[in-house]
């Protein structure tokens, strides 16, 4: 037996995509026509980072009388990373506000920077999603997406998408740091070591990881440079880790990509190219849970953000993530 997936294109379109309702702003409104018709919306927020999928929703739709869906391909102009595919489930969101996935095609195809699902049942209207990982390769540079459909009529449709600026910096989530032990960190390395590695490594630690509970001072979690001696209180650094750093703590600055919470707020190449901090200390004593600190190595290859993911005062620990940029 034949199934058939008949989806309005508007309804489809306002629907599988997971969105409000289509208005003339937000570029989804379509007119139905006597073809083959297609629209891409771009998925993912923040800055386009190396490691993480740019996703996208691609709607296409022909009407019965014309035929079906053949196949659906995505050429970008960098090739993605593994991990880059086009899912081969059409997606609608219900009326509990779930996403629904109908599995419409085979597993999909890449050859080099094309991604390709050929259809398998009988197929009118899809929106399927397609998820490319930001290679290495792209770093810095600006990437674009081809979109196509193919109807058993012969006809073909497409959809361009881009540029997309792909960021310089990297990221690292979910570091578990904790007194005297996991206490040392390199922003070179994106690491936190323990006190052997860290000896073996005394070049590239840039901050101490601390955690003090002191009668009249307000201490608590601290990141601290090594060279800042009277704020390690009794604590005996691994031999040869003497480095400096400016470190500047902030309020407030919860970057979704670090939180992983819904605050809206992206940290992005530019903030760490006009990050001033030449006068900052070289200490960040009292570290709390949604805080974080912008860092900036001696040497000047590095300039980083710290944020505190959660912090716990009776094992001395917390949970760090962090957003790197190479200024060298």
């Amino acid at each position: 037996m034949k199934h058939r997936y008949l989806f309005s294109f508007i309804i489809m379109l306002s629907m599988t995509f997971g969105m409000t309702a289509c208005n003339d702003d937000d570029g989804l409104t379509v007119t139905p026509k006597n073809e083959l018709q297609n629209d891409v919306i771009k998925r993912t927020l923040g800055p386009n980072m190396v490691g993480l999928n740019i996703e996208f929703a691609y709607a296409m739709a022909i009407p019965k009388s014309l035929g079906k869906l053949v196949s659906a391909q995505v050429e970008a102009s960098i090739g993605g990373a593994e991990g880059t595919y086009l899912d081969n489930k059409s997606y609608y969101t219900n009326g509990s506000g779930q996403d629904v996935g109908i599995e419409v095609g085979s597993a999909s195809v890449n050859n080099g920077s094309k991604t390709t699902v050929t259809f398998t049942k009988d197929t009118i209207a899809a929106t399927l999603r397609y998820f490319y990982r930001i290679p290495n390769a792209a770093r810095g540079q600006e990437v674009t997406f081809k979109f196509s459909a193919n109807a058993s009529n012969g006809q073909t449709v497409t959809y361009s998408m881009g540029p997309y600026k792909i960021a310089q910096m990297d990221m690292v989530l979910d570091l578990d740091v904790k007194d005297s032990t996991a206490a040392y960190i390199s922003i070179a390395d994106m690491a936190v070591y323990g006190p052997a590695d860290a000896a073996a490594k005394a070049d590239k630690i840039d901050l101490v990881y601390l955690y003090r509970s002191i009668p009249n001072i307000t201490f608590n979690h601290a990141l601290v440079a090594p060279s800042s001696k009277e704020y390690l209180p009794g604590v005996k650094l691994p031999a040869g880790v003497t480095r400096s750093a400016k470190i500047s703590k902030v309020w407030a600055l919860r970057d979704q990509q670090l939180a992983r919470l819904q605050f809206g707020v992206f940290i992005d190449d530019l903030d760490f190219q006009q990050l001033s901090i030449a006068d900052a200390p070289d200490f960040a004593i009292n570290m709390r849970a949604e805080a974080g600190a912008w860092v900036e190595t001696a040497d000047g290859k590095y300039r980083a953000y710290i944020y505190i993911n959660s912090i716990n005062n009776t094992t001395k620990s917390a949970k760090i993530s962090m957003k790197r940029y190479a200024l060298k």
